[in-house]
């Protein structure tokens, strides 16, 4: 799959913009502030309806203004499809496929498949489990549309549970006390967070089960190889209940603390109705420390993907040139598994590196630009052509204020 023909209207910083692609490598080239990032980001927003920069809609929108659209030609293969989206202020964002009639924006997951890395990607090694979470549920929309239902589905029960648990902690310490018509509404609610948990966990599970092989060799190529990375994903299904404290929310998985014991061999052998039992059990165990914190502690919403590398854990021990190959390797990976799912000629996703190469040394600039160079299409953003290196033959677009100017090769 390569990008044809992107069109922004009242997008970020642009008020009209028309920028025409080929197959092959093409960089970005632009002084900082110019909008570079802006153009790549509209391209991610296709993929999974959503900014890698930001958790709301609305910054996306240019200033004073109440609807933005993005539109995009794509070839696949001896096919063409238009699809564009219109982001609005106030009221719920809406898509068009070839120019028809309007249809939900979710409708137009799976078109657009593009892995996007960025700066902001620090945070999945750097940072707390909610940015490992969100990698893997963003990038099992991209492979299977049907599991943004099971995201939204999964945050609907947990949102009707805890405010259950909410109200229920008031009684809990009050004279009154949990009424029995809380409990059976609560059990309700366990069996209801129990299948929304299972389906979501073993899609992750399955997910990272793919992800490890290629994110070992895609960080082995990147670097000397002295160090293997690795993928573990911690469930709160496995999480000893006299240590579970630490673990919630991942505030508390600061550096340094051991690792819950057990990993996720055992759980991903577990079919769906095996892991709604278990959740079952869980959220039994649990339902003491529920009812006096007012909030759910089991359940995928508290999972991490630890990422190890050798024997230590890359949060608070890998450098700063360690933790960028860490989190490049895993957006190289997804490239590889979203590659892997769609074989048929045409379909390979579209690889983006928004500002990589200027935080690499030479060698890793090398090594990425040779891994790169076969994929059907790659963007590139660079603040100077010299970031680029030799070995990554590509055409130029020249980024200038409001717009963009074509330079060739």
């Amino acid at each position: 799959m390569f990008l044809e023909h992107l069109s922004l209207t009242d997008f970020r910083s642009y008020e009209q913009v028309e920028l025409s692609l080929s197959p092959g490598v093409t960089v970005l080239v632009g002084s900082n502030g110019l909008g570079k990032t802006n153009l790549v980001e509209s391209i991610g927003y296709l993929s999974s309806l959503a900014s890698h920069r930001v958790s709301s809609d609305l910054p996306l929108l240019r200033i004073g203004t109440e609807r933005s659209l993005i539109r995009a030609q794509l070839v696949r293969g001896e096919q063409k499809v238009m699809v564009e989206v219109e982001i609005n202020a106030s009221r719920a964002n809406r898509a068009r496929i070839n120019r028809a009639n309007p249809v939900r924006a979710r409708d137009i997951l799976g078109i657009c498949r593009s892995v996007l890395f960025a700066p902001e990607d620090l945070a999945l090694v750097k940072g707390d489990p909610a940015n490992r979470r969100r990698f893997l549920d963003e990038l099992l929309v991209v492979l299977a549309p049907k599991h943004a239902a099971t995201r939204m589905e999964y945050d609907r029960v947990l949102k009707q549970r805890n405010a259950l648990l909410k109200s229920a902690r008031a009684a809990h310490f009050s004279r009154s006390g949990v009424n029995e018509g809380q409990l059976a509404t609560l059990d309700v609610w366990d069996a209801h967070l129990a299948a929304a948990a299972a389906k979501l966990l073993a899609a992750r599970l399955d997910l990272v089960e793919r992800l490890r092989p290629y994110m070992a060799e895609a960080y082995a190529q990147l670097t000397d190889g002295t160090k293997a990375l690795q993928a573990i994903y911690r469930s709160s299904l496995d999480t000893p209940a006299g240590i579970q404290d630490m673990y919630d929310g991942g505030s508390a998985d600061t550096p340094g603390q051991p690792a819950p014991p057990t990993e996720d061999g055992e759980l991903a052998n577990c079919t769906e109705d095996e892991l709604a039992k278990r959740y079952i059990a869980a959220l039994s165990a649990a339902r003491p420390r529920e009812l006096d914190r007012g909030m759910t502690l089991v359940g995928p919403h508290r999972d991490d993907l630890e990422l190890l590398l050798g024997d230590s854990p890359a949060r608070g021990y890998a450098s700063h040139g360690e933790s960028w190959s860490v989190a490049l390797a895993l957006r190289l990976a997804s490239f590889h598994v979203l590659g892997a799912d769609s074989p048929i000629a045409g379909n390979q996703p579209i690889l983006i590196l928004d500002d990589v190469f200027a935080e690499l040394d030479a060698e890793r600039r090398s090594k990425l630009a040779l891994m790169v160079a076969g994929a059907e299409q790659v963007l590139v953003t660079a603040a100077v052509g010299g970031d680029i290196p030799d070995e990554l033959a590509a055409a130029h677009v020249q980024v200038i204020p409001g717009g963009v100017q074509a330079r060739g090769l």
